[in-house]
């Protein structure tokens, strides 16, 4: 076994056991695999005819993906790689693309972009890739075709199979060739298992993650007022800069904003507006939050993507109002994400 494949291997079991884990059964064929990845990029390319496969890993919420491909970056040696969340790097993607000047076709526009995400890397890692919105369809297409092409090793991360890609019916077919890509090209790893992970980390320490020291209250909790927590007033209303628009604020206090869920999820908003202000605010209060059955579909999904920007940027959330896990609808195109949703929102104290 090459020492880079077994030191990774040992790096694996050691952050587990740090976490008061183990690593799972179901987790083993992706720690193998990893870990041969490491040997591979260890090697020098001129020695490789054919770049290291490629990696979908997949698998419910808990199963832990999210702590398989970051601990597999943080064993690599440093320079030469890059990681970034799926939301993230397809925002700077469509920004770079769309980007006025030097355009003269797709293909050009994209590798300028990719040029500007990942200059040498050798390897990209990003977590929760998923495809809902058909406008962004052929970009993703692009995206994995150029990569691929490029010989830069991708590792992701999913909650689907690649078949359940881009679920809605009505738009599934435009998506079906790069399914068909991901299939021939990756090597797709199913870590799905009975283990939960999130409920073994309840009993962990947040490890100073401000997210986890975030609220879900009734309107009127007295918990509101001991964290000075008013009700804005008309006059604190401000237009707040996002991503090539400008969102109405109930108020901006310093680090904190405070939006009502209509103004932030019942409204064209996307997720480039929520790292934007992930980017500028440290606490986000969003007042005015219903059961999510009764929000439209797109305001579920806004808000699902919405927890993932603050979860995956650490910032904390203070949500007002009902219960929005409450009589979650039976929605297909959604369950996963809401599934996701919902293991992160049970990170969030709830008032006594």
């Amino acid at each position: 076994m090459h020492k880079r494949d077994q030191a990774m291997r040992s790096h694996f079991h050691e952050a587990a056991a740090r976490r008061g884990f183990s690593v799972a059964p179901a987790q083993q064929a992706a720690v193998g695999r990893l870990s041969r990845l490491a040997a591979e990029l260890a090697r020098p390319t001129w020695t490789f005819p054919k770049p290291p496969r490629d990696l979908y890993v997949w698998g419910p919420v808990g199963r832990g993906k999210s702590w398989l491909v970051d601990t597999f970056y943080e064993g690599l040696p440093s320079g030469r790689k890059r990681r970034l969340h799926f939301h993230d790097f397809f925002r700077r993607l469509h920004d770079g693309v769309t980007r006025p000047g030097g355009r003269h076709d797709g293909q050009s526009a994209v590798d300028r972009a990719l040029d500007e995400l990942i200059g040498d890397s050798r390897i990209l890692v990003f977590d929760e890739f998923h495809a809902h919105d058909a406008g962004d369809a052929m970009l993703i297409a692009r995206l994995f075709r150029t990569l691929l092409d490029r010989r830069i090793t991708l590792v992701t991360t999913s909650n689907y199979p690649p078949a359940g890609l881009m679920p809605d019916p009505l738009y599934h077919h435009l998506f079906e060739p790069t399914i068909k890509l991901i299939e021939e090209r990756m090597d797709v790893l199913d870590v799905s298992g009975p283990v939960d992970f999130r409920r073994l980390a309840a009993a962990q320490p947040t490890g100073g993650r401000r997210f986890a020291t975030g609220l879900c209250l009734p309107p009127g909790h007295t918990a509101l007022e001991a964290l000075g927590l008013t009700v804005p007033a008309p006059a604190e209303a401000a237009g707040v800069p996002a991503h090539l628009r400008e969102l109405p604020a109930r108020a901006v206090r310093g680090e904190l904003v405070w939006f009502g869920f209509d103004a932030l999820c019942e409204t064209a908003t996307a997720v480039p507006d929520y790292l934007a202000l992930a980017e500028r605010f440290g606490t986000l209060v969003l007042d005015g939050v219903p059961p999510l059955a009764a929000a439209s579909a797109d305001g579920r999904q806004r808000f699902a993507n919405l927890v993932d920007v603050a979860c995956d940027r650490d910032v904390r959330l203070i949500l007002i109002g009902s219960d929005p896990l409450a009589a979650l609808p039976a929605d297909q195109a959604l369950t996963r994400d809401l599934d996701r949703t919902a293991s992160r929102l049970a990170m969030l104290r709830r008032a006594a």
